[in-house]
């Protein structure tokens, strides 16, 4: 089988490695961003307010850093807004109340709005436009929806005719379209809300069990699957009406193995993948 290896793209500065990564993303400008905390979080009881920090590495390897204060998700989904600000949401929604779950953060860290997107997020992904996009797992029937950033709710997957929607295992922010691959189908699906002729294109997938999708033109390729698959780099052409696969390999960290425990975020024809301990992303890119 054939081995594609990641491509060393962004390192957690050395001087925080003493910190607790919470998660980690990277936006769709291509910075990368760590959400780090004094400790981790506990298995149970109340979670307090606490500081973070915020270690964000540009593409050319500046450095940010940004305090934010009073976070409350022990759990955390973490992107930045066009504006500098971040967004930090609770993958479970259930121990908070309605305005609490997702917290939006000005770029000198304070709190501006907090709002609630609803249980169960698997990726929460923001746009060139401030969009905020959730994908939910299986224990939430709302699917995939855009959000703004003062918690309007913008788009919903509810009527979108996409086939077999119970579960966002994949989805794919870049500009301001979405590409997601769900549970149970699996077709492949673009999303262009602001696009008034077709808003929602659908193609047939024969290519079961990916976490993250990257497309460029007519190529797509599929990361991720079931057991022995949890690797897998498949590849396909979109046709009219279905995706056609063409060959299947296996991604590989930069030094050759395998990842085991990992964090996958995909934007365009790019996908980012970072191993435990999570300090570190490396990169797949379709158009190279």
């Amino acid at each position: 089988m054939q081995k594609t290896a990641l491509i060393p793209y962004a390192h957690l500065p050395r001087a925080h490695h003493d910190r607790h990564v919470l998660t980690s993303t990277v936006d769709v400008f291509g910075a990368a961003h760590w959400l780090l905390a004094e400790s981790a979080p506990q298995p149970a009881g109340d979670v307090l307010p606490f500081d973070a920090l915020v270690v964000s590495v540009h593409p050319g390897g500046n450095v940010e850093l940004t305090e934010l204060s009073a976070v409350r998700a022990r759990w955390p989904r973490l992107d930045r807004l066009p504006d500098g600000g971040f967004v930090v949401a609770a993958s479970r929604a259930r121990r908070y109340e309605d305005t609490d779950q997702v917290q939006v953060f000005d770029a000198l860290g304070r709190e501006t709005s907090s709002f609630s997107v609803g249980d169960a997020i698997e990726h929460l992904l923001v746009d060139e436009a401030g969009h905020i996009w959730v994908g939910h797992f299986d224990e939430n029937p709302a699917g995939i929806r855009r959000w703004s950033a003062t918690g309007r709710l913008a788009w919903t997957s509810d009527g979108a005719r996409i086939p077999g929607l119970f579960d966002c295992y994949a989805l794919n922010v870049a500009g301001t379209t979405a590409w997601a691959c769900p549970y149970t189908d699996f077709p492949l699906v673009e999303i262009r809300p602001d696009h008034p002729d077709r808003p929602v294109r659908v193609w047939a997938n024969r290519i079961r069990g990916a976490h993250a999708v990257a497309v460029h033109g007519e190529r797509v390729a599929f990361y991720g699957g079931y057991g022995k698959e949890r690797n897998r780099l498949a590849h396909g052409e979109l046709t009219e009406t279905s995706v056609e696969p063409t060959d299947v390999g296996l991604l590989t960290l930069p030094d050759g193995p395998a990842p085991g425990r990992r964090r996958v975020v995909a934007r365009g024809s790019r996908i980012y993948v970072q191993a435990e301990p999570f300090t570190v992303w490396g990169v797949f890119d379709l158009s190279s």
